[in-house]
């Protein structure tokens, strides 16, 4: 399959109305710089739950036929406040459930689904994110969540497996550390995994290695974003037509926005600052998917383009 162009399925900063958390999107020629679908307005709306979604991933199944969208189930402006409190009590007291969307042509979705992954004493399933495990053969799918066994002292990533995205698998521990990890991101490439986590504790992310995704991983030590802090929400995608990989952070202590970073080996960890990134407004949290010329000529002519 070739791929010509990129869509980003993002939220917007910063909670300033009641339609900021929802999903917007936004399509690319060059992976940089960007364009509003839908005249900068919600492509899908939260119908269920908090009221708001966040956090949306979207991936191509692995057949092709479909794409998959999974968000956050969270309204920080309607619901909890963007105060210190707000932020603590929904880590505790918010929704252990995702919002799942489904679609063959990025056009037209199916109703929102919302499946709880996590039982009743978890407060909260954050940033859910999904891969297809050759292994298994079906997806895993991964999200940070405090859980009521320890009084939910700090964040792990939890992990369940689907085939369908309608029944999951109980959920198990995918990463404990001694500090709270949250937004983690996989990418593959060249048969191994790469693994972006958060140290939410420091607020920087750090990146690790395996064969396996659900084996071991190898934390790459010269990362070069490895404690730098300030960034969260990392996400990474395959450049069209070239062997090398844009990784955005979103640098949320200053209300950057998203800042891309280049690389050619992603095993060597180092990622190069890039320029000319450009976005309408204000991404947040997001990810970037690979689409084809029909599929971004069907999103330009049914959402138009700004």
């Amino acid at each position: 399959m070739e791929t010509t162009a990129y869509l980003f399925a993002h939220f917007k900063g910063a909670q300033k109305t009641a339609d900021d958390e929802q999903i917007y999107f936004a399509v690319s020629r060059d992976g940089y710089e960007w364009r509003n679908l839908n005249g900068g307005k919600p492509v899908l709306r939260s119908v269920l739950g908090e009221g708001g979604v966040r956090d949306p991933h979207i991936m191509r199944s692995h057949d092709g036929k479909k794409f998959f969208l999974i968000a956050t189930d969270l309204y920080i402006y309607g619901k909890w406040g963007e105060t210190k409190e707000g932020w603590y009590r929904c880590q505790r007291e918010g929704s252990s459930s995702l919002m799942v969307w489904e679609s063959e042509d990025l056009i037209h979705w199916s109703e929102q689904r919302m499946v709880q992954v996590m039982p009743d004493d978890a407060g909260c399933v954050w940033a859910p994110e999904c891969i297809y495990n050759d292994k298994t053969g079906d997806y895993i799918v991964y999200w940070s969540s405090r859980s009521g066994f320890d009084n939910h002292e700090k964040q792990r990533i939890f992990i369940s497996h689907t085939k369908d995205f309608i029944t999951f698998s109980e959920p198990g521990i995918y990463i404990d550390r001694e500090f709270s990890v949250i937004d983690t991101s996989i990418i593959k490439a060249g048969g191994k995994y790469y693994r972006f986590t958060k140290n939410h504790d420091e607020a920087s992310i750090y990146l690790e290695v395996s064969d396996d995704a659900e084996g071991e991983f190898t934390e790459i030590e010269s990362f070069s974003m490895k404690g730098v802090t300030g960034y969260e929400g990392p996400t990474a995608y395959k450049m069209n037509g070239e062997d090398k990989w844009c990784v955005l952070m979103d640098a949320f202590a200053t209300d950057g926005g998203y800042r891309p970073f280049l690389t050619d080996d992603l095993s060597s960890g180092v990622l190069t600052p890039q320029s000319g990134f450009k976005t309408p407004d204000m991404f947040r949290h997001g990810t970037v998917v690979p689409i084809t010329e029909d599929e971004y000529q069907n999103l330009v002519t049914h959402f138009k383009v700004e």
